[in-house]
């Protein structure tokens, strides 16, 4: 565990740059056995938690250190972090970032002015190039979760929440890297042991809950998930030691419930969630975690969201809730046909977003119509394909 005296220490620090973020009760995710609140570090400075681990760390540098400047990898938040805390001292910050890095992290990143340097499909490749730099320049490495430091940082979230809330039954948090929950768990089964830690990975990156239910380091070959900030291949023996002390369940979300959670969350709570951030919630709305009671905490550790991934989320997720669908529809081409269909769909009460004309897809003298529309539910498009079929047009729901 991460001494709980230097969880205390990072607290009296952080908050030169930090803020105490709002822990906000879910009247949605909660029901008579179980009360859920939401730890929402998508407000925090940056947007996201990674502050304060990066600014515990680098305060404690000397001022050797400080002078030669450091050097960072991260899939985006960590290096905001870095970067702005490298700014607050009038420091040197490189960051090393995966190429598939969303471009308003980059961009971020850069505002604060950290050079920024684009290499490697994923978190690893980056950190690797990083870690050569390292030995090139001298800069030193702000590791994103391996570090004693940069995991008291992030336990001091744990001390927020116990301000505001004294009884605290489980705790929900994602895992990237493994250094969130590492600095949460410690301090607080350091402070009542009873709390139950659950922890949470994607799908398409879930090399820590295989290494932690195998008990051996077991990485992955690959990560593809859309919560870029957990994506992580190969598991750190550091952080796996300290979960493995401390955490009590590792589970799993796929792509489609993470995106389900970042919608929920928007349109609910009116929060703008990244993937990682919104996992935890994904795991209680999917039922991951079974017999829930009492007072939960879910960490919603980011918002960095890039808004073209947000802008597919939120159409997926329009389709999938049954408020758009899109139909093709084959129609003779001659002067009216069209006006018909907008009648029949008019009287289904169908609101028309998008529509194309395709002659070519089609027989000599037929179109092919796609046409977007807006609507209310199952029986609403059902009410849609009925009234589609009483007129006789030639349709399939695409």
């Amino acid at each position: 565990m991460i001494k709980l005296s230097e969880i205390y220490a990072a607290k009296e620090k952080i908050y030169d740059v930090a803020i105490k973020t709002p822990f906000t009760f879910s009247r949605f995710l909660s029901n008579d056995e179980k009360k859920v609140w939401l730890k929402c570090e998508n407000l925090q400075t940056i947007g996201a938690y990674k502050i304060r681990g990066a600014y515990n760390k680098i305060s404690s540098l000397s001022d050797e250190q400080k002078k030669i400047g450091v050097i960072a990898a991260s899939a985006g938040n960590h290096a905001q972090g870095v970067a702005f805390s490298a700014n607050y001292f009038k420091i040197n910050a490189n960051i090393i970032m995966p190429e598939s890095t969303p471009l308003t992290k980059v961009e971020n990143t850069m505002k604060l002015g950290a050079n920024v340097i684009l290499k490697g499909d994923n978190f690893d490749e980056a950190y690797a190039y990083a870690k050569e730099l390292e030995k090139e320049k001298g800069y030193c490495f702000i590791h994103p979760f391996a570090d004693n430091f940069v995991m008291a940082g992030q336990g001091t979230i744990f001390l927020e929440m116990i301000e505001d809330l004294s009884i605290i039954d489980y705790i929900i948090a994602p895992i990237g890297g493994g250094g969130l929950i590492s600095g949460i768990a410690s301090a607080a089964k350091q402070i009542n042991p009873n709390i139950k830690i659950i922890g949470v990975q994607a799908k398409g990156a879930n090399a820590m809950k295989t290494s932690f239910y195998n008990k051996k380091i077991t990485n992955s070959k690959g990560v593809k998930t859309i919560a870029d900030g957990i994506a992580v291949k190969n598991v750190d023996d550091i952080c796996f030691k300290h979960i493995l002390e401390c955490v009590d369940e590792i589970v799993e979300c796929d792509e489609d419930e993470i995106a389900n959670a970042v919608l929920f969350l928007l349109e609910q709570h009116k929060m703008v969630i990244e993937g990682a951030g919104a996992i935890s919630v994904a795991a209680i709305m999917h039922e991951k975690i079974k017999n829930l009671k009492g007072n939960i905490a879910c960490i919603l550790s980011g918002g960095n969201i890039d808004v073209t991934m947000l802008s597919n989320i939120i159409e997926k997720g329009l389709v999938k809730s049954y408020r758009k669908m899109q139909i093709k529809v084959t129609l003779v081409d001659k002067a009216g046909a069209l006006l018909d269909l907008t009648k029949a769909l008019k009287e289904a009460k169908a609101n028309i977003i998008k529509v194309d004309y395709d002659r070519l897809s089609a027989d000599f003298g037929d179109a092919n119509i796609t046409i977007t529309i807006e609507t209310k539910g199952k029986d609403h498009q059902e009410l849609v394909c009925k009234t589609l079929n009483k007129y006789s047009f030639i349709f399939k729901e695409l």
